[in-house]
């Protein structure tokens, strides 16, 4: 299959395009393609969109994110905002607290739980089952609802057994 754009070379990116609920299809050579990415990049660029998610008048003072600078790379959230792209992983602690509501707002958490596997992943699944029913538990204690507390221990008394059981 021949590229859709140049119609010379062989189409080895295909590409589907949804605007306005309108689906296109593009077969392209690996020239038009990338020239087709710069081209997205100019008009609907991650830089931009990344700023778009941010909430730079709520969670964080514009001053802030001036000066904030990773002390291992050099860059500036100010920078990230407009490349897009983290400098260093020393980039994720400098902006933990700027990076926390896009994170959350992107992946819909601000911490990467990952996959779990199928062999192991009852026993991983029902171990971060009981820690967060023990929060839960001791947010209850903290504002005296005795009863969900109660209930939250035997849930977690019962999970608890389940897993001996199982692991016994």
């Amino acid at each position: 299959m021949n590229c859709d754009i140049c119609g010379k070379k062989e189409a080895t990116v295909h590409l589907t395009e949804i605007v306005n609920e309108q689906m296109t299809k593009l077969n392209l050579c690996e020239d038009c393609a990338r020239e087709k990415g710069a081209q997205m990049e100019e008009h609907f660029g991650l830089s931009e969109l990344l700023s778009g998610l941010t909430d730079m008048g709520t969670a964080i003072e514009p001053e802030v994110a001036i000066t904030t600078t990773c002390s291992n790379c050099g860059l500036t959230y100010q920078n990230f905002r407009k490349i897009g792209r983290l400098g260093c992983s020393e980039c994720y602690e400098t902006f933990k607290k700027e990076l926390a509501p896009l994170l959350k707002r992107i992946h819909g958490a601000d911490r990467h739980i990952g996959k779990v596997s199928l062999k192991g992943g009852k026993t991983i699944k029902d171990t971060r089952t009981l820690q967060d029913l023990k929060v839960q538990l001791e947010k209850a204690i903290q504002v005296e609802e005795f009863e969900e507390a109660a209930k939250l221990r035997d849930k977690i008394r019962d999970l608890e057994k389940k897993t001996k059981t199982r692991e016994g």
